[in-house]
C-alpha cells in the first residue's frame, strides 16, 4: 500500500495560481536604538502575527535582538510585499508606543518607531544556481 499523499503546506493554490512565496524581512527601530526587551519582542511578534493573518499571510518565524527584528513571511501573490511591510511597521509601532509608552520614550523620540528602511529577501526556493541550471536544461536542441 502506498503512503497517503499529504499536501505541501508551503504551496498555496488559488483559482489561477500555484505558488510558494516567502520573504525574510528585517526591521530596525529609528536610529537603531536598543528599545526591545524580551517582553516587547513577544508582544511585537503577537501584533505582527495578527497583521499577517488579516492580510492572508503567515508569519512563519520571528526573532529579534535589542535593536532589530527578523521575520519569515509566507504570503500569497495578491499581497504586495511593500504594503504588508507598511502594515506590519505601522500597526506594531502604534501598539508598542501605546502599550510601552514610558519605556519607548527613553529610547525613541518624535513620532516614528521604525526606521523608514527595511531589508527584504526572497527565500524558500532552490538556490539561484540550481534554477539557472534547470532553465538552461529546458532549451530545445535546434
Amino acid at each position: 500500500m502506498s503512503p497517503r499523499w499529504e499536501p505541501n503546506p508551503d504551496i498555496r493554490r488559488g483559482r489561477s495560481v500555484v505558488c510558494t512565496l516567502h520573504a525574510h524581512l528585517v526591521f530596525v527601530p529609528r536610529f537603531r536604538r536598543g528599545v526591545f526587551t524580551d517582553e516587547i519582542l513577544r508582544r511585537c511578534e503577537e501584533i505582527m502575527r495578527e497583521v499577517c493573518a488579516k492580510a492572508n499571510a503567515e508569519l512563519r518565524e520571528f526573532n529579534g535582538e535589542r535593536d532589530h527584528v527578523h521575520l519569515l513571511i509566507h504570503y500569497p501573490p495578491q499581497v504586495k510585499l511593500s504594503t504588508l511591510v507598511g502594515s506590519l511597521k505601522g500597526v506594531s509601532a502604534h501598539y508598542l508606543r501605546k502599550e510601552y509608552a514610558d519605556h519607548v520614550r527613553r529610547y525613541l523620540w518624535g513620532e516614528h518607531f521604525w526606521s523608514p528602511s527595511y531589508f527584504a529577501a526572497s527565500c524558500g526556493g532552490a538556490p539561484l544556481s540550481v534554477i539557472k541550471e534547470y532553465i538552461e536544461e529546458q532549451k530545445r536542441p535546434d
